[in-house]
């Protein structure tokens, strides 16, 4: 069976299907066919007489080598390609373990451990050296390991990995430490290995031992790694261990996409596909750039979005597909009305598309709730991956239960959860307490009370609420004073996550007059939401999404401290990534793509509205390859047919964001202390804080300044440098 590469491949994928020696790296633009190419490549490898069991497949799933095997062995009509030496990283280093461990002090071998596993052996660590036993806060196993890994993944310190992902985390960094060296004593006593030690075990036999490097080289002629802008710095090290050191053009071949780098959270590092070239010199770069999935409008968007990029493959992405529609530019007054605006574009969209057909994208997961529960609704079914259902979030559910008891005090579901919440209450217990409350048992509630002095303050809590008249939204900022030091006790891992959250429930909140109603919609959770498998709309965080693609995508909250986040505005690597992220995000769409950018975002602290700036990855797009609409009074939304006020081109890093009138935050607000009054939304900097955004003026000499990571600070102006 004769295989025509040139009739079935364009001629990038030939070039790269058929370069068979030395280094090479393939650029594989969103949509671009690359698992074709590798597929096509092995097939080329088997028919040039390489013996399979000389050809390493590295991918990031087994079930990613299975399928590009499959496909290869059934274009050479089912032979040839069984004994491929095909999967992860992590299972062709744990078959070099078990054949080596000996040499690296494992005399009666090796097992690998599972997460649950490690959990034991930490609760065993943790037993052993009698740390936080007594104490609700400290984190749990999940959680502890959790940051131990991307420690290792990111080659970080632990110390540094609390500073970046869980600060509120740090005060426990010392028993952190003791708790990890001991679990790590246990892990060799017992001869066990978890996940992360498969790969820097390996990489210690490889480079500690010579002979051992030779052979294994020796008996791999090709290596093809998938996926190479997802590697972590070991990995990277690891392909270069995996060749011959004599052989000075190496036979691998990288495939992927500098541009698609977005899993930097997990360990993932951008360099390794950026300097493949200098770690393998001579190595030839093919670039994938025709486009199989979107239309050249859309493309057109996702180039310009490239060409923000500071360090980069510079790639054009085209298709065959031209396609006469623009992608959309959407500016709704507020975040409460975007989801009002999105779910009529879905609704739409579902008269041309199936609502599988369909899918709205964020950045964070709880970016997502307006838009649920406008969904809902409508009757519409959705799922939804990367972050918890607004519906299903405990948090959420905590509140909503005490808003419930306001309105039927009778609701045993609603009292069993708060209940739950009070120390010392099990299910049994909160049982009596609601049989007691319904009958009135002053005696017995009395009694209860003083023996809990949580639960006093719980009772008179409900007890406002059932007396004072109130909106949601003031009912829930009532509560929030109640529920959010609950929310540290039960949930110390994870609760500024969560906080964010409780801010977008109070925002929809501010949409409804009356509790019932609110508590009404919000119950409305559609049940054909999970029955309808192919029959339901998708919200999914970008991360999520990768890898996925739809007829029409629509991505909300592009602005500043949403997307890009408001930590990435402080970091220029951080800065990056969230650009990638967002060509992702544009990327996943076939025909229809709508990005939402809100005019105002709702902030607690200040109980109302703040002006946003538009994401400045949209600000640097020429307004003819955008159709801008802006939402209007009379209802719906208006093409604007005047071009935006845009920054000027060549400004990526976060420090160099010009407003929206196009002068520099410098320009409009002075160079130095007390120059000029900053409007509200002004950037600024601070030795201690770092890079803030003034929210408001304090006369006769401060600036309330929201400070990532340290929360709103009043500042005395002399302190403060103004951008």
């Amino acid at each position: 069976m004769r295989i025509d590469y040139e009739h079935d491949l364009n001629p990038a994928q030939l070039e790269a299907a058929t370069t068979l020696d030395g280094p090479v790296l393939v650029i594989a633009g969103a949509g671009s066919g690359k698992t074709r190419t590798i597929v096509y490549r092995l097939a080329r490898l088997a028919e040039r007489g390489v013996s399979p069991e000389e050809i390493l497949l590295l991918t990031f799933t087994r079930k990613a080598s299975s399928e590009m095997l499959e496909r290869a062995q059934g274009l050479l009509g089912h032979r040839g390609l069984g004994s491929v030496r095909g999967g992860t990283f992590h299972g062709f280093a744990f078959s070099l373990l078990k054949q080596y461990a000996g040499l690296l002090g494992f005399s009666r071998g090796v097992t690998v451990m599972d997460r649950a596993d490690g959990e034991d052996v930490l609760a065993q660590a943790k037993d052993r050296l009698k740390i936080g036993s007594h104490d609700r806060k400290f984190p749990k196993r999940a959680t502890i390991l959790g940051l131990y890994s991307k420690s290792r993944n990111k080659e970080l310190s632990l110390s540094e990995v609390l500073r970046q992902e869980a600060y509120h985390l740090g005060v426990y960094e010392g028993d952190l430490v003791r708790l990890l060296e001991e679990y790590e004593r246990i892990k060799l006593e017992c001869g066990l290995l978890d996940y992360d030690d498969l790969l820097f075990l390996m990489e210690r036999l490889l480079a500690g031992h010579p002979h051992v490097r030779q052979t294994v080289a020796a008996s791999i002629s090709h290596i093809m790694i998938d996926e190479y802008q997802d590697t972590n710095l070991v990995q990277a090290r690891l392909v270069g261990l995996l060749t011959d050191p004599e052989s000075p053009a190496p036979n691998v071949m990288a495939v992927g996409d500098d541009a698609q780098s977005i899993y930097a959270f997990r360990g993932a590092n951008v360099r390794n596909i950026l300097d493949f070239p200098k770690v393998f010199p001579g190595a030839r770069i093919i670039k994938l750039e025709q486009n199989y999935r979107s239309t050249q409008p859309i493309l057109e968007l996702t180039n310009s979005i490239l060409d923000g990029f500071r360090d980069k493959f510079t790639k054009r992405l085209f298709s065959e597909k031209p396609g006469s529609t623009l992608p959309e530019h959407i500016l709704p007054f507020s975040d409460r009305s975007q989801a009002r605006l999105v779910t009529a574009k879905v609704v739409d969209l579902a008269r041309i598309h199936p609502l599988d057909q369909i899918a709205v994208l964020f950045r964070a997961g709880y970016q997502s709730y307006h838009v649920e529960v406008e969904l809902n609704k409508m009757g519409l079914a959705f799922r939804k991956y990367g972050g918890i259902k607004f519906s299903e979030a405990a948090h959420i559910k905590d509140v909503l239960a005490c808003l419930r008891i306001s309105q039927n005090a009778a609701d045993l579901p609603a009292w069993q959860r708060i209940l739950g919440n009070v120390p010392g209450i099990g299910p049994k217990s909160a049982q009596k307490l609601y049989r007691a409350a319904m009958l009135n048992d002053q005696t017995f509630l009395k009694a209860q009370r003083a023996r809990r002095p949580e639960l006093e303050r719980l009772f008179r809590v409900l007890d406002t609420l059932r007396t004072q008249a109130m909106q949601p939204s003031t009912a829930i900022t009532f509560i929030l004073e109640y529920y959010l030091p609950v929310l540290r006790e039960k949930f110390p891992d994870d609760y500024p996550r969560r906080e964010a959250g409780l801010e977008e429930l109070v925002q929809i909140a501010l949409g409804y007059e009356d509790i019932a109603g609110f508590l009404g919609d919000l119950s409305l959770d559609s049940p054909e939401a999970e029955e309808a498998r192919g029959q339901a709309i998708t919200l999914s965080t970008v991360h999520s999404a990768k890898g996925l693609e739809w007829d029409a995508v629509l991505v909300i909250d592009l602005v500043e401290d949403r997307f890009p986040s408001r930590h990435a505005l402080n970091d220029s690597d951080d800065f990056e990534e969230e650009r990638r992220l967002l060509y992702v995000a544009c990327t996943r769409a076939r025909e229809h793509l709508s990005l939402f950018s809100p005019e105002t975002l709702y902030s607690r602290e200040l109980a109302g509205t703040t002006p946003a700036r538009i994401s400045p990855f949209l600000q640097d797009i020429p307004s003819h390859l955008l159709a801008r609409y802006r939402e209007q009074f009379t209802g719906g939304v208006g093409l604007q047919t005047q071009p935006a006020p845009r920054r000027a081109s060549g400004l990526s890093a976060p420090q160099q964001i010009s407003d929206a009138n196009g002068g520099s935050d410098q320009d409009q607000a002075g160079s130095g202390p007390g120059a000029q009054t900053p409007v509200q939304g002004t950037y600024c900097r601070h030795r201690i804080f770092g890079r803030g955004k003034v929210v408001s003026r304090v006369e006769p000499n401060k600036y309330k300044i929201n400070f990532p990571g340290f929360g709103l600070k009043l500042i005395i102006e002399d302190f403060v440098e103004l951008e």
